[in-house]
């Protein structure tokens, strides 16, 4: 048996998505809609809200698929899942080294007709990395 080599240890990133970071409390969803900043990139939309000062904790996210333009759950689902699958690969993208500047975000589809992955992908990405410049 050969003993493991010595490495200094890594810092551990982590890609988890867990119910802290998801926004469920009705009463910050009202504040995020009606005090919130928002911008388009088509299918997407992003509603913001961003804290004074930089904070340790990651921002709570919210993900959401019209029902009146999707009427089967299954397609609403479809698109959750790759909209969350997108944000917790790239949410570290979000971290500056004084912390996390975002507080709130809602992500919401508001597209007509389903997205291949790559464009969900491509305007998430770019659509968090417009929030954190502007």
């Amino acid at each position: 048996m050969s003993a493991a080599p010595n490495h200094p240890q890594e810092e551990k990133v982590s890609y988890s998505f867990p119910k802290e970071e998801r926004l469920h409390s009705k009463k910050l969803i009202a504040e995020l809609f009606s005090k919130g900043s928002s911008f388009n990139l088509y299918p997407l939309r992003f509603v913001l809200i961003k804290s004074a000062a930089p904070s340790p904790t990651p921002p709570q996210v919210l993900v959401s698929v019209s029902k009146r333009y999707f009427k089967k759950a299954v397609d609403r689902n479809r698109i959750k899942r790759q909209l969350r699958e997108v944000y917790r690969q790239h949410k570290q993208g979000l971290l500056s080294p004084q912390g996390y500047t975002l507080q709130l975000i809602g992500i919401l589809y508001i597209g007509k007709e389903k997205s291949d992955f790559d464009l969900i992908r491509k305007k998430l990405i770019s659509g968090l990395e417009r929030s954190l410049n502007s």
